[in-house]
Order: structure tokens, then C-alpha cells, then sequence
């Protein structure tokens, strides 16, 4: 139809962020984001992955930096971001996915245990998340921030205690943070996946235990990276304007209860 003005998903001159970009949905991530025009700053611990991904992304016809970081390291931050800023140029998208469980029985989690998740989930994700606010503030030029949350933010996982106690760090920090920042046109919004097949589950969930837990949801099925790319997109560029503060959960029903 002539004549329809439609906001569009293409990112191109965008300056993005990725962390937890060495596997899983934040490799799935930053190729989406590369794919639709934006270059990328992919960020984690293990080097030797970051810069495969940037191969994949540059063969893809997109443009990658890698950057070595780890969250829980706040100078360590502010260092990376220095970086992206110097090579790339100011940011306009932050994907705050880097993150990290240990499954235990509450009455197992070490002190130990407790500090290294909630370092990286809440901590490292909150000086993350500022560190990217602050300087979309004193650029004035807006920005989107897509924290990467969990079912577990609203729903009990068995065995995840302190993983679902971070998840819900994270999604109050994301309506707080979308409150402070709005007069800045700045949104900051959270993705909520429900349980989705990845390297780091698959060997479980083709366990006899696993099956098991398939058959236990709405449609006895995982979910697959790619069923985030339609939520990441809206929420990274022009189609998402309006969208701050929201938490949206993708999970294929996982988290609905029984009658």
C-alpha cells in the first residue's frame, strides 16, 4: 500500500554491544544485530571465541569488534567501553546478556557459589547497564538497552534459587532504570526466554531427565535461538520507540501454569 510510512528494523549506522558474546543466545545476538546493519562490539572472556565470531560475522558481510571482558570487573568496563567508543563510536545499543548459573538445592549454594552468580547477573549487569546510560546521557542522542533476563524472573525454577533471585534483580532494575533514563530517550526493556536449546544445555536435555522435562511443557518442545530475533529487533530500533520499561517474556507458554 503507497503512501504507508512503516518504521524499520534496519540498524545500519548503529553502534551495538553484545556481552556473553562467546556462545549461546549472545553469539546468536550479535549476528543478528551485524545482519541488520549494525556494528557490533562483541564482548567476553574467552578471546579465542570472540575473535571466531568476528570472522563469521565479517564472512556474513557484517562488521565486529571484539572486546575481552569481564562484567564483574567495573574498571574493567569502563575500560572496554573506552574501547568500543575509540574504534567504533558512541553506542546506541546495549545487549546486557552475559551470565552465569550454578544449579544447587538452596541449602547447597556455597557463599562462594552465590557471590559468583550474583556478581555477574545483577552486579556486573547494573554497572554494565550505567556505564552504557551514562554515556547515552552525555551524548543526548538516546540509545536502547535490552537486558537479557528469564522466565526465572517471575517463575520458580526448581534447583535455580539464587539464579531466579538475580533474574528478578534484573527485571526491576530494567523498570527502574527505563523511569530514570526516559526524559533521555533512552529505553531500557528485558527479554524474559523460557528454556532454549544452546551448547551449554543440550547434552541435559538429550538426557532421559530432559526429555522428561520437554514433555512437561505446553507444547513439549524447546525453543531455538533464532526465536528471539523478532523481540531483539523491536526492541533495538525504530519499531520499539514507545517500548520502555516492559519485560517480555518468550518462552512458548513454558511458565504458564495448569488449571
Amino acid at each position: 500500500m503507497s503512501g504507508v510510512k512503516i518504521a524499520s528494523q534496519d540498524l545500519s549506522g548503529k553502534i551495538a554491544l553484545v556481552t556473553g558474546a562467546t556462545s549461546g543466545l549472545g553469539l546468536r545476538f550479535a549476528r543478528v544485530l551485524a545482519a541488520s546493519g549494525a556494528a557490533v562490539a562483541i564482548a567476553g572472556r574467552r578471546v579465542e571465541r570472540l575473535d571466531e565470531l568476528a570472522k563469521k560475522i565479517a564472512s556474513e558481510g557484517g562488521k565486529a569488534l571484539p572486546v575481552a571482558l569481564d562484567v564483574t570487573d567495573a574498571a574493567g568496563i569502563e575500560t572496554a567501553m573506552d574501547k568500543i567508543e575509540a574504534q567504533l563510536g558512541p553506542l546506541d545499543i546495549l545487549v546486557n546478556n552475559a551470565g552465569m548459573n550454578v544449579q544447587a538445592m538452596a541449602t547447597d549454594v556455597t557463599p562462594e557459589a552465590y557471590d559468583q552468580i550474583m556478581g555477574t547477573n545483577t552486579r556486573g549487569a547494573f554497572f554494565m547497564a550505567t556505564s552504557a546510560g551514562r554515556r547515552m546521557i552525555a551524548r543526548g542522542a538516546g540509545g536502547r538497552i535490552i537486558n537479557i533476563a528469564s522466565i526465572g524472573a517471575h517463575s520458580v525454577l526448581p534447583g535455580l534459587a539464587v539464579y531466579c533471585m538475580s533474574k528478578a534483580a534484573t527485571a526491576m532494575m530494567t523498570k527502574s532504570l527505563a523511569r530514570e533514563w526516559a526524559k533521555h530517550e533512552i529505553n531500557v526493556n528485558a527479554i524474559c526466554p523460557g528454556y532454549i536449546r544452546t551448547e551449554l544445555n543440550s547434552e541435559w536435555f538429550d538426557s532421559a531427565g530432559g526429555q522428561k522435562q520437554i514433555a512437561g511443557f505446553p507444547r513439549k518442545r524447546l525453543g531455538e535461538d533464532s526465536d528471539l530475533d523478532g523481540t531483539l529487533l523491536l526492541l533495538a530500533g525504530d519499531q520499539g520507540r514507545l517500548i520502555t520499561g516492559s519485560l517480555f517474556t518468550v518462552d512458548d507458554g513454558q511458565s504458564l501454569k495448569p488449571a
